[in-house]
């Protein structure tokens, strides 16, 4: 499982595991939603951090388990690539 922190909303997923994005903000969570996973924004806005990492916890066992989808695997956002570590032409 890849958790992926977005403050922009970029639409990545990939073939092999899911992929939960986290927004850092309510504003992308909200103008976002088919894509954001987790909103935590409430966080700047005075919410305990210790419950949204409970919520955040919640959410990852539940994808791991089966009982959640990643919004990205339901859109099929696979984008995947294998790095190219040497300059070749």
């Amino acid at each position: 499982m890849v958790l992926f922190s977005t403050g922009l909303g970029t639409p990545t997923g990939n073939p092999i595991v899911p992929v939960l994005k986290i927004a850092s903000n309510s504003r992308v969570a909200r103008s976002l939603s088919d894509i954001i996973d987790f909103d935590c924004g409430p966080a700047l806005e005075g919410k305990s951090i210790h419950e949204l990492a409970k919520e955040l916890l919640d959410v990852v066992i539940d994808t791991a388990s089966g009982d959640y989808r990643a919004k990205a695997s339901r859109s099929q956002q696979y984008d995947f690539m294998f790095w190219k570590r040497d300059i070749s032409l």
